[in-house]
């Protein structure tokens, strides 16, 4: 059996993320000059170059490449074996790395966060925020252990379970026409400069599939990285938008400027839900942090009735 230690492969995979030993020594809480003796070891041990060392500049040779992208594979398979056995003394303890999108997490987590301190003590959430893509990647990649987003998405390798259906809101300048209706009609909105977010974001394709079929147009001068963005722009009069309900409750819902409306029956939504590995040790602390997120986040909404669907992405 191979003599490979994991601290020298956590040594070879930092240099490969930093492209810098000092960097990598740092990131491994270890001094520059025992990092790079023992990657040379590691060498020396396999029989082949891993780094190809420049004055300015480092790079993985082929080979290298082949073994780093290996050696992760394997660290995350040893931080599963700690996790399980840990899950076993205490399901219910420890870390739990837990990212949401952009257009979830900020309106989410308010919601529910002291319900989940309150049911589940001994648990810490370390939190993230991806766009869909890259939390779909580091959560294949093991670097997440549980992804928030809008489903439906490509479960290849993945568990996925519906938390909550958010109703779709319309925000219009306080002095609009349309401030003074009790409920909207996404037809009413045809002659209205949508803004949207940028690409990537899937609430962007949920709202074009949405105001495509009213007839509804984007604003193609603008879009906007935040729905943060979107509100001060609709303040501002440049146009209207499409808002989860979750993004225009508390203090989000009382900027000034804005005026936020329900959409008349049926009501479109979106699904939100969590998605983790199929292999992951932490099952049932995934699985107590959905039931309190799902019982917390929007009670009303999470079967709306006489509700219609988005569209998948």
């Amino acid at each position: 059996m191979a003599d490979i230690k994991l601290k020298d492969l956590r040594y070879l995979v930092a240099v490969a993320d930093t492209r810098h030993f000092g960097r990598a020594a740092e990131r491994c809480f270890v001094s520059q000059p025992t990092l790079s003796a023992q990657i040379m070891k590691l060498e020396a041990y396999l029989g082949v170059q891993l780094i190809e060392r420049q004055t300015k500049r480092i790079a993985l040779t082929e080979a290298g490449e082949q073994i780093v992208a290996r050696a992760r594979r394997m660290l995350e398979a040893s931080e599963e074996v700690v996790t399980l056995a840990r899950s076993y003394r205490d399901p219910l303890a420890g870390r739990l790395r837990v990212a949401l999108i952009p257009t979830i997490g900020p309106y989410l987590l308010p919601q529910v966060m002291p319900a989940i301190r309150k049911a589940l003590p001994r648990l810490t959430l370390l939190l993230y925020e991806y766009q869909t893509a890259p939390l779909l990647e580091k959560l294949h990649a093991g670097e997440i252990d549980l992804g928030i987003l809008a489903l439906p998405v490509d479960l290849d390798g993945l568990e996925a379970r519906e938390l909550y259906e958010e109703p779709f809101q319309v925000a219009v300048p306080e002095h609009h026409r349309l401030a003074k209706r009790a409920a909207i009609r996404l037809d009413e909105l045809q002659e209205e400069s949508l803004l949207l977010l940028t690409e990537g974001h899937c609430l962007r394709d949920q709202a074009l599939a949405l105001c495509s079929r009213a007839g509804v147009q984007e604003h193609q001068d603008f879009r906007a990285t935040s729905l943060e963005t979107l509100r001060q722009m609709v303040a501002a009069g440049a146009g209207v938008t499409l808002l989860p309900e979750l993004a225009g409750k508390g203090v989000y819902g009382s900027a000034r400027g804005v005026a936020i409306r329900p959409l008349a029956r049926p009501v479109p939504t979106r699904r939100v839900g969590a998605v983790w590995r199929k292999t992951t040790a932490r099952g049932p602390a995934i699985d107590a942090v959905c039931t309190v997120v799902a019982e917390n986040a929007m009670p009303s909404a999470r079967s709306p009735r006489g509700a219609s669907r988005t569209p998948a992405e």
